[in-house]
């Protein structure tokens, strides 16, 4: 049965059974599904967003709505995908149906690499609001020491095979209370002169709303368990694209007025340097520090919750490919707890050496940046490749008699293509350094590794699954055919 996790911005993907009639056997309505992909997609990075998009300025909010377009489009491509073929593996084992197993390991290979680089993403992310209590100095060493608390304690939770899904409830609420504070009280806040100048980045307008949409797509990254909760819901045809579409833009609703209000409340320049924006708003509000110490520890709290949830799933998927031959049988291996361990070890440690590279001559609100931007790369092959999918299945179904919604599903396949080609795009740091050309003329060589770092470590990370297809080849199983439109 699949699972979602409600306390991470990604689902653990499972395999869940369908009936022949496409009707769930243990259905819950249009509200709970609606609930479950709001708890889902929201996580910890939109706290730190902010000041990852003041590279920008507030033209990112234009990047954050058109981002929401993608994500909706993305929503509806992973609920039609998961009707026809519901599997283990989400968005990898649909290019692998229709590509076969190399284009599937590249998609499994590269969705791995979205689930720890993420979890690395989130562990930074987490430590920006902790250092509101400890280490305010942000002394280098003892910042990259609580990252690394951060990721491998929720492993060894993990590893113990402890839940405790209400606390993972409990975080779900305090995300949720602390945006709609913002998005709310807020906009009570705001200085209209704060949105002036609306562009900051001394790019070209399309050039700064598509850097911003890169970083914004962290944020709606679970969009995708539509897909795992269809077999779960009464009527799915019709619910799952409504609570799909009702869970991403109550999403969307509270992301962007919670924003607003930030960028609204405190200056561009001053979000720049912020480690923890949020607080840095709530403190503005009240005046004073409490309100800011509050809204630090609920997403310290929420965080913690996510990470426990993401270690999680970074041993699901090469769990899922594993068992398809794709992956080492070492991550199908259970440990006498129930859980992957081989999985969760190996995630873990990769996420820590992410971090440890991009800890190296930068600081915490950078080092997040370079991960979120790695992490929507390598996101977008698989979410591309689903699209791609969609369009050849559709399409073939077209030719052999005329199908309900071939319009509607070529049309969201279409946008959710370009979307996933425009997230890789404009995946480049700039806030790291001011272009290639610049720094070698300077001979900026920092520089230079900086503004490409997300593509150097998500190219870097996706050669490192060469030995590893190359082993494997001989061991994959066929994928099964492609079911039939219904």
């Amino acid at each position: 049965m699949s699972t979602v996790d409600p306390g991470s911005e990604m689902p653990a993907p499972a395999a869940p059974a369908v009936e022949s009639a496409g009707r769930s056997s243990a259905g819950f309505g249009l509200t709970t599904a609606t609930a479950l992909i709001v708890g889902s997609i929201i996580g910890v990075g939109i706290f730190n967003l902010p000041t990852s998009l003041a590279t920008y300025g507030p033209i990112s909010l234009v990047s954050m709505a058109l981002t929401t377009v993608g994500a909706l489009a993305l929503a509806l491509l992973f609920a039609s995908l998961s009707r026809r073929l519901p599997a283990d593996g989400g968005p990898y084992a649909y290019a692998r149906v229709a590509f076969g197993n190399a284009i599937g390991f590249v998609n499994a290979w590269s969705y791995w690499i979205t689930a720890w680089a993420g979890n690395a993403a989130i562990a930074v992310g987490w430590v920006l609001y902790v250092e509101v209590f400890i280490n305010k100095g942000h002394q280098k060493g003892i910042t990259i020491l609580l990252v690394l608390v951060g990721l491998w304690v929720p492993a060894l939770i993990n590893l113990s095979g402890v839940k405790n899904m209400g606390a993972i409830q409990l975080t779900t609420v305090l995300k949720f209370v602390a945006l709609a504070f913002i998005a709310t009280v807020g906009l009570f806040y705001v200085q209209r002169a704060n949105y002036s100048p609306f562009n900051v980045s001394g790019q070209s307008t399309i050039a700064a709303i598509g850097g911003g949409m890169a970083i914004a797509l962290f944020s709606y990254l679970g969009v995708e368990t539509a897909s795992v909760a269809a077999s779960k819901v009464r009527d799915p045809d019709r619910n799952v694209p409504r609570s799909t579409i009702l869970g991403t833009l109550a999403t969307a609703v509270v992301y962007l007025l919670s924003l607003t209000a930030v960028f609204g409340i405190l200056p561009t320049s001053t979000l720049a340097t912020a480690s923890a924006p949020f607080s840095d708003a709530a403190n503005a509000i009240f005046g004073g520090t409490w309100a800011g110490n509050v809204m630090a520890a609920a997403v310290i709290i929420s965080g913690f919750g996510a990470l426990n949830g993401w270690t999680m799933i970074c041993a699901e998927m090469p769990l899922a490919a594993a068992r398809d031959g794709l992956f080492p049988a070492r991550f199908e291996s259970m440990s006498s707890r129930g859980v992957p361990a081989f999985g969760i070890i190996a995630s873990t440690a990769l996420a820590s050496v992410a971090i440890l590279v991009n800890y190296v001559g930068t600081g915490g609100a950078n080092a997040f940046t370079t991960l979120v931007l790695m992490s929507g790369i390598t996101a977008a092959v698989p979410y591309g490749f689903s699209a791609l999918a969609q369009l050849k299945w559709r399409l073939a179904d077209n030719r052999a008699l005329q199908t309900p919604r071939f319009i509607r599903d070529v049309v969201v396949a279409v946008l959710a293509l370009v979307f996933s080609v425009l997230f890789i795009v404009y995946s480049r740091n700039t806030g790291a350094g001011h272009g290639l050309l610049y720094a070698l003329r300077t001979h900026n060589w920092h520089g230079v590794f900086a503004y490409w770092a997300p593509f150097v470590l998500a190219g870097g990370a996706l050669l490192l699954g060469i030995p590893v297809y190359r082993s494997q080849r001989s061991r994959m199983t066929e994928p099964a055919p492609v079911p039939p439109y219904h």
